[in-house]
């Protein structure tokens, strides 16, 4: 078992996004499936589907490309099993000009950067993307 899930599911996509697959699978847990969620809903994702490997829990994930490039071209673990970062609202900076995306994970679930700040609340600064 992996010991940090979402960095490995981060990984997954970065890597296959840069050998320009159209899709990959990727083990996930709650947090995780929050944060395809959220990457769906913001456009970097075209779309996820979630089975059942076993034991696992798996998702499919179809990448999305523009002109031929993914739309992201940095997704990286802010916050690592080793060094947890933590960020008051007041703190959140935007990503990149608004142009990327930081995800948090708060007291009221895991949410994107512009979400926990309309809402008011900090947490755990889990990745960002851009």
């Amino acid at each position: 078992m992996h010991s940090d899930p979402i960095a490995d599911m981060l990984t997954r996509l970065r890597n296959a996004a840069r050998a320009g697959h159209e899709s990959v699978e990727v083990r996930i847990n709650n947090t995780c499936e929050k944060i395809l969620s959220i990457l769906k809903h913001e456009g970097f994702i075209d779309s996820y589907i979630i089975y059942k490997s076993g034991a696992a829990r798996m998702a499919k994930v179809e990448l999305r490309y523009y002109q031929n490039r993914p739309v992201f071209t940095t997704i990286e673990r802010v916050s690592k099993p080793g060094r947890r970062i933590y960020l008051k609202w007041k703190d959140i900076k935007p990503t990149r000009n608004n142009l990327g995306l930081s995800i948090l994970s708060t007291p009221k679930g895991v949410l994107s950067d512009k979400e926990a700040k309309f809402q008011h609340v900090g947490g755990e600064y889990l990745c960002r993307i851009f």
